[in-house]
């Protein structure tokens, strides 16, 4: 039973270390001996109906995102969007998180539409929201807490149809006023979140990969791992975000 990740504009939306999702995605999938494969989009590729298990974005600067708002429109949101009602599992960070809600509207320029994923919407603050999160993961109790570092000016609001991550104990998350921290909806997961999160963060890397493998037809529970390093990484993060906090 193998895994196919979707990785969206690699090449335009990665900042602060996004990739290393993906590679983390990977690596714990091959740990189990589960083959995984990871394919690229860029501009004007379509999205084929029932390759993909997992969807992937990261942040990006202003440009980028304005590119990848209108090609999201023409070519890729709609079968996205399917794909997740189907079971597709999905990571978004930041600027990827907040094109797959309803829309971002910036101080300047045109309102960008988001693809509507999640039920969200987002506007420019005044203030840049920089630092070390921490949050009490509303995944339930395995997921205990989620860890990670903010660098985003967009203030996100959440309607009913979407769940937070998290909420905050440490940091700004969604808009420095309610203590949330992202969105889900299914299996698709927005945060704003960089660092990269899912090495810090196995518990959530492996919802993903479990999402990922229902979609496939494979419900049953993944093999544990010796996440020694991975949950000292995770305590130690925590422990310097309280620390500056």
């Amino acid at each position: 039973m193998d895994i196919r990740i979707c990785y969206l504009y690699p090449e335009m939306m990665n900042i602060y270390g996004d990739r290393g999702n993906v590679t983390a995605l990977v690596r714990r999938c091959r740990w189990r001996g589960i083959p995984v494969d990871v394919e690229g989009l860029g501009l004007s590729e379509k999205v084929k109906p029932d390759r993909y298990d997992i969807f992937f974005m990261g942040g990006g600067q202003d440009r980028e995102q304005v590119l990848v708002c209108h090609d999201l429109l023409e070519n890729k949101g709609d079968a996205i969007r399917r794909e997740i009602e189907r079971g597709a599992a999905a990571l978004v960070i930041c600027g990827g998180y907040q094109l797959f809600g309803k829309y971002y509207r910036p101080f300047d320029g045109e309102k960008l539409p988001g693809i509507n994923v999640f039920d969200a919407y987002t506007v420019a603050g005044e203030n840049r929201m920089i630092g070390n999160v921490v949050a009490k993961s509303a995944l339930g109790g395995r997921f205990g807490t989620v860890v990670g570092f903010e660098n985003h000016s967009g203030k996100t609001y959440l309607g009913k149809e979407s769940a937070p991550l998290g909420m905050v104990t440490v940091g700004s998350g969604n808009n420095g006023e309610d203590r949330t921290e992202g969105a889900v909806h299914l299996g698709a997961v927005g945060t704003y979140l960089h660092g990269s999160l899912l090495p810090k963060n196995p518990g959530l890397a492996d919802f993903l990969i479990e999402r990922g493998l229902a979609r496939r037809g494979e419900r049953s529970s993944l093999k544990p791992l010796d996440d020694t390093l991975e949950w000292r990484a995770h305590r130690e993060a925590v422990a310097r975000a309280r620390k500056t906090h």
